[in-house]
């Protein structure tokens, strides 16, 4: 048709002048805007892409298994109107996921029966000790989860960094390296991590401190405990030696909560040879001098460990090391630091988290395990059993 005919055409029908160019702007419209997201931006692109979790102050996802990646859904309806009235809806298949946490099972076998294994550090200083530790350990990386949390203060920002660039390497790597998933948070509430170590560790500043850590635990763990997560373990980052099979050891045990060891190396200032020392004193058995102790405080005290000044003569398990003992010796325990300890995940989700107010006069990780065994379930650690915190 020649560009006279059409022309005319146009001058005896004016509705097709404006109903021609109306219905291509539509077109190009519905082409554009019906096209969908990818899941959490990383189909197809890097992530190297897309911003960090220090540019936008939200979390960030690093997913890299089928099970992250449900398929995006809208119960808006779609209709073809250039062709049919018909209206369908776009909802794909199996978008809906169910989980039997009856079947969920935290197992002496976690590896063989490939149980999801959550790891947890609140972090305020990153070392590069603890990422090479993390790195070494032997237990399927496909079956991993990593969950941090760094405070909004310019020591979490340092750490921050080189956590993502450690992070990025990984994740960009060959895919039988990567860890299932990672999460990086960062803290909302108040963070103690400007007092010095020596600070720190004063009794005065036990009650906020422990209080704003108890915060700090409970944000990464309700935020990232998911309904696969058989086991979580809990290592600090200042945690920078554990043996390679730490997992498989720890979960052959099969305890609801179980606490390794942790020691410190050190050079003795006397022979100048290499030594080790204990370090986390939160591995306790109750007394009774302690109970009694906390019969006569107020409701709003708490009753520490370690300090001099409140003797509770609690049977400690740092003290309970034996270099030819058995390493798989366990103990029964009362209280449990945060330094390296596994949880089945079934104990959070029955309840027991970090208390960040004086729960029966305990505290934060302290606080957990009375509230666990409040829920009727046994506490142990591992006193020949040792993971090594760094030197300061």
């Amino acid at each position: 048709m020649t560009l006279a005919m059409w022309s005319y055409r146009l001058r005896k029908t004016p509705m097709l002048a404006l109903v021609l160019p109306l219905a291509l702007l539509v077109t190009l419209l519905w082409v554009f805007l019906s096209k969908e997201e990818s899941l959490l931006g990383l189909e197809g692109s890097s992530i190297s892409d897309h911003k960090w979790a220090h540019e936008t102050e939200k979390t960030f996802y690093f997913p890299y298994t089928k099970k992250f990646k449900q398929p995006k859904y809208t119960y808006k309806k779609k209709s073809n109107w250039l062709f049919s009235d018909t209206v369908e809806d776009n909802i794909p298949a199996g978008h809906i996921t169910h989980f039997d946490l009856n079947k969920l099972e935290s197992t002496a076998n976690a590896a063989v029966n490939r149980e999801q294994v959550l790891i947890l550090t609140p972090m305020q200083t990153f070392h590069d000790e603890y990422w090479n530790n993390l790195l070494q350990m032997t237990y399927p990386r496909e079956l991993l989860e990593l969950g941090f949390i760094i405070p909004r203060t310019s020591t979490g920002d340092t750490a921050l960094r080189k956590l993502e660039a450690a992070v990025k390497k990984v994740q960009l790597g060959k895919k039988e390296q990567r860890f299932a998933k990672i999460t990086i948070l960062r803290q909302d509430s108040q963070s103690f991590d400007s007092l010095l170590e020596k600070e720190r560790h004063e009794l005065k500043v036990q009650k906020e401190r422990r209080a704003a850590m108890a915060l700090a635990r409970n944000e990464l763990l309700f935020s990232t405990i998911g309904p696969h997560t058989a086991w979580i373990l809990w290592m600090d980052a200042d945690i920078i030696e554990t043996p390679p099979t730490v997992i498989q050891d720890m979960t052959a045990h099969d305890k609801a909560v179980l606490s390794a060891n942790v020691f410190q190396r050190y050079t003795d200032d006397g022979t100048g040879k290499a030594a080790i020392r204990p370090y986390d004193f939160n591995n306790w058995a109750e007394s009774e001098i302690a109970l009694q102790l906390a019969a006569k405080m107020a409701d709003d005290e708490v009753l520490f460990e370690g300090y001099q000044e409140i003797p509770t003569y609690r049977p400690l398990m740092a003290y309970q090391f034996s270099e030819s003992g058995p390493v798989n010796a366990e103990t029964q325990l009362d209280g449990v630091g945060g330094g390296c300890t596994l949880v089945k995940a079934e104990v959070h989700r029955d309840g027991a988290m970090f208390p960040s107010f004086p729960f029966y006069h305990l505290i934060e990780t302290e606080g957990f395990a009375k509230m666990a065994k409040r829920l009727g379930y046994e506490v142990f650690g591992l006193p020949n059993y040792l993971v090594f915190h760094i030197e300061e």
